[in-house]
């Protein structure tokens, strides 16, 4: 096993400081400065847009796919239907040609949900374990993108022998070889956990947001171009385009990304050389133990309600991600069926409902989370109510222009995944977010399996009599997440009130700042030392003679970083 390397408590000290002084001079910076920052600390962010970039391009380009091969190679209707499907020339078809492919391919979006969402749900567990066990981040990102990468290749294979392989075979190349090798969910599981290796509390929610605004910027610019490449360019265009992103997203993962060389666990100290072989490492890496462990770390008990707070929070991701996955996959069908768009009308509106959505994201984060510093909880309510309302405009827009006004009411929406991803990292140390990110990529697993299949055939039942009751089905399944939100905001409201008459009671004891340089701190991820926040209070009292000044959120941001000191004066 290779030697590691683990920081003193000094050095930690050290780290902890320069992290601070990094986020007070944050603040100090110019929007210029910020830029040249954000560019300079990129990590994951240029693989994960090539990523979504890719698969994005693609998705289009695939169900355009699946529809013509139900048309002329499953149902066989005639080559004059199918080619005025496909260039949407009404004169030359009926609705109800379209009404019967779009059944079909309904039916297969079923199955082919199911596909990818049950096998990665299983593996995500393994692999989170994995990579807590192992500090390893990387080979998480890397492999989905294989799996992608298999994807394209399958496809331009259905598409040179379109009439020999029937839309079946095409609906399993798109979904095994992601599921295999754990898809989207392995991804965002690695990404998100490996930035809370590298990121501090403080600039946690800030360097999450950035995270999230490359894959708003990647969906809309993977949108733009695959109506326009399309039609350009065809299946083998688009799928060789798709395929080279892949292959330099790959590359830059081996090349640029390093694993976080910290150890966080003193008892990765204890641990045995284990034995490399393929079996042995198969056996470590499916043990059950593994699950165990991570259904014990993440549903352990801790202060402030944490165990129903992590529950409330899978309880969200689902109630939030389903509708977003149940309308990705119908909605394309449903703006053929309602305005008779073809591919580039669907991306034109695609991209302009992502743009929209960035701005809000951007504005979100910017402003609510890192100027006015309002609660993530609150974020999350101002998300969900956005999404309720727009719900209702998508379900009843009968015209283009009503259509688009849609995006702006939804304009925040965004933010509830930033939201949560930021909660759940303050509550759980960094050494265990594998663990816990992996159980959340499980709820993630079963957001489109429950939901993909639940539109499809909301979709398929009432498509000849309101094509978008599905809008109105996701505003009703994301009311339970305001509620949660509200109920996680007033949790950390009185844990706020807690931990400031903790600090009063504190600071009256006598001779407690005299003490302060005596101390032998030691770090943890989630507990919080009082007399460092008196040290820092005192601070402030003697440059500005207003404790206001420092904020009481500030002081609970602090409480979340955690910083406990199990001290005695040195003699």
């Amino acid at each position: 096993m290779a030697k590691m390397t683990y920081e003193t408590g000094a050095a930690k000290r050290e780290k902890s400081s320069a992290q601070d002084e990094n986020h007070e001079s944050w603040q100090a910076m110019s929007i210029m400065s910020k830029a040249k920052f954000m560019l300079k600390h990129c990590t994951v962010e240029p693989m994960l847009g090539c990523y979504i970039v890719s698969s994005v391009l693609a998705s289009l380009a695939t169900q355009n796919l699946n529809l013509q091969k139900a048309c002329r190679v499953n149902l066989r209707l005639d080559n004059t239907t199918c080619s005025a499907l496909e260039s949407r020339s009404m004169e030359n078809y009926t609705k109800e040609d379209e009404v019967i492919v779009q059944e079909l391919v309904a039916d297969m979006i079923i199955w082919k949900t199911i596909v990818q969402s049950s096998i990665p749900s299983v593996l995500i567990i393994f692999i989170g374990s994995w990579s807590d066990r192992n500090h390893k981040r990387k080979p998480c990102m890397l492999i989905p993108i294989i799996g992608e990468f298999l994807t394209s290749i399958g496809l331009l294979l259905c598409t040179y022998y379109f009439y020999e392989l029937p839309m079946e075979v095409a609906g399993l190349v798109e979904s095994v070889p992601p599921a295999m090798t754990g898809g989207w969910m392995t991804m965002f599981m690695a990404v998100f956990s490996y930035v809370g290796d590298v990121t501090t509390v403080k600039m946690r929610t800030l360097r999450i947001g950035i995270v999230n605004v490359f894959c708003s910027v990647g969906v809309p610019i993977g949108t733009a171009l695959s109506g326009v490449l399309f039609r350009e360019l065809g299946f083998y265009g688009v799928y060789i385009i798709a395929t080279v992103l892949y292959i330099f997203a790959f590359v830059y993962g081996m090349i640029f990304i390093k694993e976080n060389k910290t150890e966080t666990s003193v008892e990765r100290k204890k641990e045995p050389s284990r034995d490399t072989s393929c079996v042995d490492f198969l056996k470590d890496f499916f043990s059950l133990s593994h699950i165990k462990e991570a259904i014990r770390v993440t549903f352990k008990e801790g202060q402030h309600n944490r165990r129903l707070r992590i529950i409330s929070l899978m309880v969200v991701v689902i109630v939030v991600m389903g509708p977003l996955h149940g309308e990705m996959s119908v909605m394309y069908l449903f703006t053929r069926v309602r305005f008779n768009w073809d591919e580039v009308n669907y991306s034109m509106f695609s991209t302009y409902s992502m743009i929209t959505n960035l701005v809000g994201t951007m504005f979100s984060v910017g402003v609510f989370s890192h100027m006015l510093q309002i609660d993530d909880a609150l974020i999350g309510v101002m998300s969900c109510v956005s999404k309720i309302l727009a719900g209702f405009v998508y379900a009843f827009a009968t015209t283009d222009f009503v259509f688009y006004l849609a995006p702006l009411v939804d304009i925040v929406n965004g933010t509830s995944f930033i939201a949560m991803r930021s909660i759940i990292s303050k509550l759980v140390p960094p050494d265990e977010l594998g663990k816990v990110n992996s159980l959340f990529g499980v709820c993630e697993a079963l957001v489109p399996l429950i939901y993909g299949p639940m539109y499809s055939a909301v979709y398929k039942a009432t498509l000849k009599t309101v094509p978008g009751a599905f809008f109105l089905l996701g505003g009703a399944l994301t009311a339970p997440a305001a509620l949660i939100f509200l109920w996680m905001y007033n949790e950390h409201r009185k844990e706020r009130k807690e931990k400031e008459a903790a600090i009063n009671d504190e600071e009256k004891k006598p001779g407690v700042l005299k003490k302060k340089n005596s101390l032998d701190f030691r770090l943890s991820s989630h507990d919080f030392d009082l007399k460092t926040i008196l040290d820092r209070r005192t601070q402030t009292h003697r440059g500005s003679g207003q404790f206001s000044s420092f904020g009481l959120d500030n002081i609970a941001f602090q409480m979340e970083e955690g910083v406990r000191a199990k001290a005695s004066p040195k003699d």
